[in-house]
Formats: structure tokens, C-alpha cells, sequence
């Protein structure tokens, strides 16, 4: 049987200013998600952007990816992992960043 390796994850409870000061984070929804609020802190690529892009996520950092609920972060976790990076998805992803309280950004 075919068994896909575990995407690291973290929820939202987890994510401290501590975590939050030394990942890089990276928003992978779309330009108009992105505009309705996102973390401060966050990069934005698009998921369809981010094989193009992978050169500006860094090496040696911690990468949480970020998108709605945790679907496309999951991919791009798992691609980064692929690609060097040690990545972790947001479990739940903006939805329950802001269904927790936490502060968003808007452009």
C-alpha cells in the first residue's frame, strides 16, 4: 500500500511570537484572499506561482505556509519539503487565524 509521508502541521493555538519571529511566512492564496487580510508578517505567492518562485522562499528558515483553510498550504508545505525547505502547514489556515481572534493585515 502506497503511504504518503505526514505534512508537518501546526494550529493556530500553537503559532507564538516566538514562531511567528523566526518563520518565514508564506501566503499561498490568491491576490484577491490575500487583499481581504493575511498575517503582517506574510510573503505572498500564489500556489501556481510558487514552482516559479521557490528561489525567494529561503533556505535554513522555518517556512509556515498559509492559505484559507489549509489545503493549498498543505501542498505547498509538502513541495517546499521536497525542495530543501523545512516547512510547516497552518493547520486551518486564515479561517481559524481569524475565527481565533488573531490580528490580520489588509493592504
Amino acid at each position: 500500500m502506497f503511504q504518503t509521508p505526514e505534512i508537518p502541521a501546526v494550529v493556530v493555538a500553537d503559532v507564538d511570537d516566538d514562531l511567528l519571529g523566526e518563520a518565514f511566512v508564506l501566503d499561498v492564496r490568491e491576490p484577491d484572499e490575500w487583499a481581504r487580510g493575511h498575517i503582517e508578517s506574510a510573503v505572498h505567492i500564489p500556489l501556481g506561482q510558487l514552482q516559479e518562485r521557490v528561489g525567494e522562499v529561503p533556505l535554513g528558515q522555518k517556512v509556515l505556509c498559509v492559505c484559507a483553510v489549509g489545503g493549498r498550504s498543505s501542498m505547498a508545505t509538502q513541495y517546499l519539503a521536497s525542495e530543501g525547505r523545512d516547512a510547516i502547514n497552518l493547520d486551518g489556515g486564515m479561517h481559524a487565524w481569524q475565527v481565533a481572534g488573531r490580528p490580520v493585515a489588509v493592504d
